[in-house]
């Protein structure tokens, strides 16, 4: 009689997914690579080059400048005014967003009769694109044929000029840059504050703590991982996004002292490459926003395990 076979343990996946050879890896590598050098790396290499040279495109020369073009830049009061008008923005954008779509999330989460349909509702504009959305509230905010003119005449008898204002341009490419970012963040959010640990707010409830407290000393610090992933990802989001509503909404202006009212950096750029040809000042404004995004990425790193509350 045979015995039974002995029962052998399986092979370790990890350790049995091994290359016969060096090159068979690099060869399903290849696809991957030659897409990111064709379409990331070369143009990024060609940027920088450019960045050190004025060059005109209509005639094809190039004059190599070195760091001219930089210099030039940071020295340039419109320039100045341009980063100054981004900073605001971005500071508005992202912190009005945040605390807006926090606030928002919470109240979605509440076990209330409708509850899918308002969540549903606040993710919507998330669908839209950038250059759709921008047309809405073109639309919307136009000063002869716009909705919010016709309530605003007559209730009140006034018609703000939306797009010609400087402040009021301003202030309607911030609300529209808020609003097209609410989704976004009330996703994350709300996945997060449905994943809190109940136990915990209920204990603090029996405790006495006030729904105030609850949500500022329980439910906030146990979001900061989120909220920390957040605000970088909306000051991204806010230094490029911008394009599309500034471009459909006002084309960066009204002009205001040395550049136009709503000229953020990414138009900037766009104005100077594709507008005057400047090519390598274009470039030049690239390079110093990649070394911002480094800058902001380095950050996100450095402070995220100071600052950030990991629970367990």
């Amino acid at each position: 009689m045979l015995s039974p076979a002995r029962s052998r343990p399986a092979p370790d996946a990890a350790a049995s997914a091994v290359f016969r050879g060096r090159a068979l890896p690099w060869v399903f590598l290849l696809p991957s690579l030659l897409i990111l050098a064709v379409f990331i790396y070369l143009p990024a290499l060609q940027t920088l080059r450019l960045a050190a040279y004025r060059a005109n495109v209509i005639l094809g020369t190039e004059q190599f400048v070195g760091l001219a073009n930089f210099a030039e830049l940071l020295s340039s009061p419109a320039y100045r005014q341009v980063a100054l008008q981004t900073l605001v923005f971005t500071v508005l954008t992202v912190t009005f967003g945040l605390l807006l779509s926090l606030g928002l999330a919470w109240l979605a989460s509440r076990p209330v009769r409708g509850a899918s349909t308002y969540r549903l509702l606040l993710i919507y504009p998330y669908a839209l694109s950038p250059a759709i959305a921008g047309t809405l509230w073109l639309f919307l905010f136009n000063p002869e044929i716009g909705l919010v003119n016709q309530l605003l005449g007559d209730l009140f008898g006034v018609r703000p000029r939306w797009l010609d204002t400087p402040a009021l341009a301003f202030g309607l490419v911030t609300l529209a840059a808020i609003w097209k970012g609410l989704a976004y963040n009330i996703v994350f959010y709300l996945a997060s504050i449905q994943n809190l640990p109940r136990d915990v707010m209920e204990a603090a409830e029996i405790d006495g703590a006030t729904p105030a407290q609850v949500f500022w000393r329980v439910a906030f610090p146990l979001l900061t991982p989120i909220t920390f992933f957040l605000v970088f990802t909306n000051i991204i989001s806010a230094l490029f996004d911008s394009f599309a509503l500034t471009d459909i909404l006002t084309r960066g202006g009204p002009y205001t002292g040395n550049a136009g009212a709503t000229t953020f950096l990414v138009y900037q750029l766009y104005q100077d490459g594709f507008v005057n040809f400047r090519t390598g000042a274009a470039a030049a404004q690239a390079v110093l926003m990649l070394a911002l995004v480094a800058f902001v990425t380095w950050m996100q790193f450095r402070v995220g395990e100071r600052r950030v509350h990991y629970g367990s």
